[in-house]
This record gives C-alpha cells, sequence and structure tokens, in this order.
C-alpha cells in the first residue's frame, strides 16, 4: 500500500498522518492506528504501529496513521490522554470522510497508551464497530466502560509484557463481557520486538470480523 501525507484538522490544531485508500470496486473499511506514548519518544513511526497497518492492510482495509499533538509536525503539546482522545476521533472523522472508505464498521487500533487512547475514542465514536488494544497499559485507567459501548474490543498483549499482566488483562476481558476477545502471544513483551509477524497475524484474524 502507497501512504500519502496529508494533514488532519483538529480543533483550532493540525495534525500530520498518512493515509493509505486501496483501490477497490467497494468502499474499503477504515482502520486508525495511534501510537505509543509521546513523552517517551511515541510516533507514529513506531514497529507495533507498522505491524497493525501491515495487519490492515491485509485485509483491504485504508489505513490513517498520525502524530498526537505535540509529536513531529503535529500542532500543539501533549493534551494528558484527553487531548489525545479527540485527536483519534478526529483522525477517524478524517479518514471516513475521505472517496473510497465506507462510513461504517471501522477499526480503532492502538498501542501502549495509543490502546489506552483508542479504548476511549472508539467507544465514543459510532462510525467504529472494533476496537483493538494492543499492550494496554492496565494501570492507566478502568477501561470496562467500553463494554457498555457495544464495540467489538480485541484485547492483544505478550506473556513477558510487565505493563499488561495477562492475569490482569484476562480480568479486564471478563469484566467487558461477550463483545471482549483475548489473545497473548507467547514469548512477545511489551515492545514486540521480533515478534511483530505474530503481531500482525493476530491482529488480522481478529479485526477481520466487524
Amino acid at each position: 500500500m502507497k501512504e500519502e501525507s496529508v494533514t488532519i484538522p483538529c480543533g483550532e490544531l493540525q495534525l500530520e498522518g498518512l493515509i493509505a485508500v486501496p483501490e477497490a470496486a467497494t468502499p474499503a473499511r477504515g482502520a486508525v492506528i495511534c501510537h505509543p506514548h509521546p513523552q517517551y519518544g511515541g510516533s507514529m513511526y513506531n514497529n507495533v504501529v507498522e505491524a497493525a497497518l501491515e495487519a490492515a492492510w491485509r485485509l483491504g482495509m485504508a489505513t490513517l496513521r498520525f502524530n498526537f499533538r505535540g509529536v513531529g509536525a503535529s500542532g500543539g503539546q501533549y493534551g494528558g490522554g484527553a487531548g489525545e482522545v479527540e485527536d483519534a476521533k478526529a483522525a477517524m472523522r478524517f479518514l471516513l470522510a475521505r472517496e473510497g472508505v465506507a462510513g461504517q464498521g471501522a477499526a480503532m487500533l492502538g498501542y501502549s497508551f495509543g490502546a489506552a487512547v483508542a479504548i476511549r475514542a472508539g467507544a465514543e465514536s459510532g462510525e467504529v464497530s472494533t476496537i483493538a488494544a494492543i499492550a494496554l497499559p492496565i494501570v492507566m485507567g478502568d477501561f470496562s466502560a467500553a463494554g457498555r459501548s457495544g464495540k467489538r474490543i480485541v484485547l492483544i498483549a505478550g506473556d513477558r509484557d510487565d505493563y499488561c499482566p495477562a492475569d490482569a488483562l484476562e480480568d479486564l476481558a471478563r469484566r467487558l463481557g461477550p463483545a471482549a476477545v483475548l489473545k497473548i502471544i507467547p514469548g512477545a513483551d511489551h515492545f514486540f520486538a521480533g515478534s511483530e509477524g505474530k503481531l500482525c497475524a493476530a491482529l488480522a484474524e481478529l479485526i477481520a470480523t466487524r
């Protein structure tokens, strides 16, 4: 897939992003990917973000990855999580307005800090049917309310992830209810170095269903 540089309006801010829309006879499902923590070097140029992109492309989805406010060429400054939720929702609106992208059935994906953003933004976006939280940092809050959103919620982490322990993720999956799908990847830690292929394959399988 060939990506194109775009500028995404978000209130008074402008966010930088990369969009890819497949040439297809019917509109493609959309997928927005949220990157890890801005204050710890996170950006849209990340190995896990790229694994998520590849998974979406395998499914013929249109994608938009972007930099949160204050990262790279995106305006503004770190928004403490709440601002980044607004960024993700703005990115989804931008993607779904693009020609060749279906207006419904979209997926909101995120990694680490971006997973926490994706759960909150996806739950609040009516066009989103699937949320994928990769290596969700459980300590960032109580995410169980997302279970009431009616979305399909995919939870993925490695079994060596100290920031997202498997037992805590299993507990969250139970609290989210029947809409939650849990996948633990053997041998992977929080950063998925060397496990990108396993992550990509698992994501492609789990987000294929709307």
